[in-house]
């Protein structure tokens, strides 16, 4: 553990399994006492805090919907009200439903904006009271690289991505003055359960495009959230960090 977070409590949506997960864990390794939300995966979101504790690190579970407002509302003040504050908040929560654009419901596209943008949206507003109050605060927003370069099939998840980089910045000027940053982190072609069962052509298909020849790793998404919540990040708010091994310069 490197302490650097020590005496921090840590927010972290959508945190059952993947970026999420690996994100959890690293910010417990700094020292965070990590609550790990989730909407329908306890087992998965539980057993991620026991192998926290495992570790020596301190976690709990929170389940709520990020896209229902007063669900989010009422997790934050419980989790306030138990830890006494809430230092750093990652909106990780996010869905897709790849399809072509004439293709794509109008049922999938709400979802996808709803889980992605207006999720981001709901826990912002309800931690930034708080951290106002403390003048003082991180809020780590998880978008993609399909936000900066658009992909084929992917037009719901990338406005909804491109989305959390416009509101990224608008937070970050408008809460600056109380000593609160706000970024985004960008991952790329991430090594995680969804790509392990894409096809071995379409996988290959995308590394060839990747100038580091290879899938970044969910440790090094983790990483970049935990620079960003840490004293390395003091003096930076509203901007992007693209980890995408050079797919999108």
């Amino acid at each position: 553990m490197s302490g650097a977070l020590v005496g921090q409590v840590a927010l972290v949506t959508g945190a059952s399994r993947g970026i999420g997960a690996a994100i959890a864990r690293d910010l417990a390794a700094a020292g965070a006492h990590v609550v790990v939300n989730y909407r329908r995966q306890r087992e998965r979101a539980e057993a991620l805090v026991a192998e926290i504790v495992a570790a020596g690190g301190t976690a709990e579970v929170a389940a709520f919907d990020v896209v229902v407002a007063t669900e989010v509302e009422e997790a934050v003040r419980a989790a306030t009200a138990r830890l006494g504050k809430v230092d750093v908040l990652v909106n990780n929560a996010g869905v897709s439903a790849d399809a072509l654009i004439l293709r794509t419901k109008d049922e999938d596209w709400n979802r996808v904006l709803d889980v992605n943008l207006k999720g981001v949206f709901n826990c912002t507003k309800a931690v930034a009271r708080g951290m106002m109050r403390a003048r003082s605060g991180r809020i780590i927003n998880i978008s993609s690289v399909v936000a900066a370069m658009g992909n084929t099939g992917q037009a719901a998840y990338a406005a909804a991505k491109a989305g959390v980089i416009g509101f990224t910045k608008s937070t970050a000027r408008e809460l600056a003055g109380r000593g609160i940053t706000a970024n985004v982190v960008a991952p790329g072609f991430i090594a995680t359960d969804m790509t392990e069962g894409m096809d071995p052509a379409a996988r290959d298909l995308y590394l060839a495009l990747i100038p580091l020849g290879r899938l970044g790793t969910v440790a090094e998404v983790a990483a970049a959230v935990t620079f960003l919540a840490g004293p390395g990040g003091a003096y930076i708010t509203g901007q992007v960090i693209h980890i995408n091994g050079g797919l999108y310069v």
